[in-house]
């Protein structure tokens, strides 16, 4: 058994172990399974729940935009396009937003899709338990001005909105639906599709069927949609080599020359790195974490590239920023700041007074992949920096956040440059449990929060050399997302979701 890890998201990172497929030759060629306007799906996860409790994006995503719409859409690169919303803007201070939506569009329930659906849609939101509750926390009010009119007041900016808007929170249920009793089982939404209820199996198989009243015919639409939920890498390698799926979602980079003999093309995008985070860097249990040299010392002795080969079979890109390639804070020349040189490090750390080096204790799991542990281990010790590991099972993301550790291996996405902040860099970040920041970078937060979308890009850019040349991380690579398709389907991946959204789905043709 090979472990490794899969990111299922952004704001609650899971880690998964995951089993390599098995053997057996691929005597099939991908293409069998599409038929004359059908497409198949492999997916490695499957909705909990069909209301707003259950509505999420990441491996989901193809199922709740196959029977909703959202008001905003992404295409491949990031750029926000329309969809329910054909326009929308902020007022000068950026605390309400409005957006223009489409008329003459229905629910497959018949009933009209305006601006009065939209707030039903937000309040139940807001009310609800769903796992993607913060994505509304600054929204203070919405409000429907007319039919095709609807504004969303803040409390405070909130730079993600609209990236919001693409994903649960822009998902439009029936009015009807949101309070009906089989919400839960039977989704009522705009979208191109209906589930067929007969058809389904709960955690196994999905059906939908074409929607005849589909507003949008800017893409093509089949007939029947069915997406197949596999429990593990060997059931969905087997469904690849028996040529039973169109495109799928895959994980096991070892059995990659097995999908494509036959006849995947593999399609990759990135959303997630993989590294450290020192999260006591301004030194208040740990010292030496303090020290800016002490981190980049750290950064210095680490074969970035070396382990990607190792640990990834070389599926990413070796990097030393934080901020992917889809933010606007990205700079391709911050990629290759800190080169792999122990020589260095070791004077770093002789010049911040450690000489001797010092001791670092982090966490360990079976959850995580226990030769990437190890490799920081050696490497770190090679330069002066002992490590010790402590296990805490399945505890290891609530200790982070809890603040029990003042550094550790952490796997986090960033493809947006504002939820990344959210994440990691504002004082009360979620994976800053020490609250560690500066007046330099909360001066460029404030700015990429208030600022024009111009001045808030620029801020963010000052922000991603500020931390990397402070070491605030110690990213190794940006990891490959992989999704197949045949020769029958064209795929675009998403920049900002591990899986594409159903709309860059499309026949080859």
């Amino acid at each position: 058994m090979r472990k490794r890890l899969l990111a299922l998201g952004a704001s609650a990172v899971l880690l998964l172990a995951a089993c390599s497929g098995g053997g057996g030759s691929a005597t099939s060629t991908a293409g069998s399974a599409g038929g004359s306007d059908t497409l198949t799906i492999g997916e490695i996860s499957f909705p909990a729940s069909w209301d707003v409790n259950g509505l999420s994006i990441a491996h989901y995503v193809t199922y709740f935009d196959a029977v909703y719409d959202t008001l905003i859409r992404q295409d491949g690169t990031g750029k926000l396009v329309p969809g329910l919303a054909t326009d929308w803007s902020y007022n000068t201070a950026r605390t309400k937003l409005t957006l223009t939506l489409r008329s003459g569009v229905k629910f497959t329930d018949g009933t009209d899709f305006n601006a009065d659906a939209v707030v039903a849609s937000v309040k139940a939101f807001k009310a609800s338990s769903t796992p993607d509750l913060s994505n509304a926390q600054y929204i203070s009010d919405v409000k429907a001005t007319d039919a095709t009119h609807v504004v969303y007041t803040l409390s405070a900016p909130d730079p993600m909105l609209t990236r919001w808007l693409t994903g649960s929170l822009g998902f439009m249920e029936s009015p009807k639906s949101l309070t009906a009793a089989n919400a839960k089982t039977n989704p009522v939404g705009t979208g191109p599709y209906t589930l067929d209820i007969a058809k389904t199996v709960t955690g196994s198989k999905y059906v939908f069927d074409k929607n005849p009243n589909y507003w949008d015919h800017s893409y093509h639409v089949y007939k029947t949609l069915t997406i197949n939920y596999y429990e593990s890498p060997t059931a969905l390698l087997n469904a690849l080599q028996g040529g039973q799926l169109d495109a799928s979602t895959f994980a096991d980079f070892s059995s990659l020359p097995q999908v494509q003999k036959a006849g995947y093309t593999v399609n990759r995008s990135q959303l997630d790195w993989s590294g450290l985070i020192i999260y006591d860097r301004n030194g208040k249990q740990d010292a030496p974490l303090g020290n800016v040299k002490v981190r980049q010392a750290i950064n210095y002795a680490i074969d970035r590239a070396g382990v990607l080969k190792a640990i990834m079979d070389g599926n990413g890109t070796v990097t030393s920023s934080v901020f992917g390639k889809a933010t606007a804070g990205y700079d391709p020349s911050l990629d290759s700041y800190y080169s792999y040189d122990p020589a260095k490090a070791k004077q770093l750390l002789t010049d911040a007074g450690y000489p001797n080096g010092f001791t670092l204790t982090m966490p360990s799991s079976s959850l995580i992949n226990q030769s990437l542990l190890t490799t920081v281990q050696q490497e770190l010790g090679a330069v002066g920096i002992t490590v010790k590991y402590t296990d805490v099972g399945s505890n290891f993301v609530t200790d982070l956040l809890g603040g029990k550790f003042t550094s550790s291996w952490m796997q986090l996405a960033s493809a947006n440059d504002w939820q990344f902040a959210q994440l990691a860099l504002v004082p009360k970040a979620t994976f800053n449990p020490f609250h560690a920041g500066s007046s330099d970078a909360n001066a460029l937060l404030a700015t990429m929060q208030s600022g024009s979308d111009a001045d808030a890009a620029a801020a963010a850019k000052k922000l991603n050399t500020y931390v990397t040349e402070n070491a605030w991380f110690v990213p190794f690579f940006r990891i490959d997302n992989l999704f197949l398709s045949n020769s029958h389907v064209k795929v675009t991946m998403a920049a900002d979701n591990a899986t594409p959204y159903l709309y860059l789905i499309q026949p080859a043709s």
